[in-house]
């Protein structure tokens, strides 16, 4: 049975900055690693596009919760034939802190077009959307553009790779360089998936919202 994913990140920024940076299309694919391109194409339809393949999507959001938060659900769909992901679901969830900040987090699920594909492309999905929440924070917090937290982080990576070439050249154990590696920080303006919470702290978050159940799937 796949695990569902699930991803969550503290925010110190005011909550309506993060509503319009995730629910406007174009601003949500600035920042979000697992998506060229999104375009709406009516009220509450969207379609996206990575690396040439194209998909659906229908959306809800609740602006205005008694509670203080904000709520948005999602359904999803591609016909391409390399597209992994057939159809799927989610929610994003925006969670005052009473500090100020927001706890914004996401839990998604999907049914995979080719299963034994899904053992590689759950754990990097999962990733993505991680770091890609994390290079939001960077957005809203530091004012630091998706841009170039993207061009910091492929400077870290080269950081990271010259030296294990120069280690293997000299015949350095590769468990000395994997520690290495895990143990070298990531820079504070570089995104990092690591700083974010990857379990659902209660069952509140685990769950998605009522109006889930009212998103029609995308056609």
């Amino acid at each position: 049975m796949y695990r569902r994913i699930y991803v969550e990140t503290r925010i110190d920024a005011p909550m309506a900055r993060i509503w319009h940076l995730t629910q406007v299309p174009s601003n949500h694919a600035r920042w979000d690693l697992r998506f060229g391109s999104i375009v709406a194409t009516a009220p509450g339809r969207f379609r996206y596009s990575t690396f040439g393949v194209h998909g659906l999507g229908a959306h809800a959001g609740t602006r205005e919760r008694a509670d203080g938060g904000a709520t948005s659900s999602l359904r999803f769909a591609s016909s391409h034939r390399l597209s992994p992901i057939a159809q799927g679901s989610g929610y994003w969830r925006y969670v005052p802190t009473g500090e100020g900040g927001v706890r914004f987090l996401t839990g998604y699920d999907y049914e995979p077009r080719y299963r034994g594909l899904d053992r590689l492309v759950r754990p990097l999905m999962g990733w993505a959307t991680a770091w890609s929440f994390d290079r939001l924070r960077l957005w809203v917090q530091t004012g630091q553009s998706p841009r170039l937290s993207l061009v910091f982080a492929l400077l870290d990576v080269t950081a990271r790779v010259m030296p294990v070439l120069l280690l293997a050249a000299w015949s350095v154990p590769a468990a000395a360089v994997v520690a290495l590696l895990a143990l070298r920080p990531v820079p504070s303006r570089v995104p990092s998936a690591r700083r974010c919470l990857r379990t659902p702290p209660d069952r509140a978050s685990a769950s998605a919202p009522r109006q889930s159940a009212q998103v029609e799937a995308p056609r």
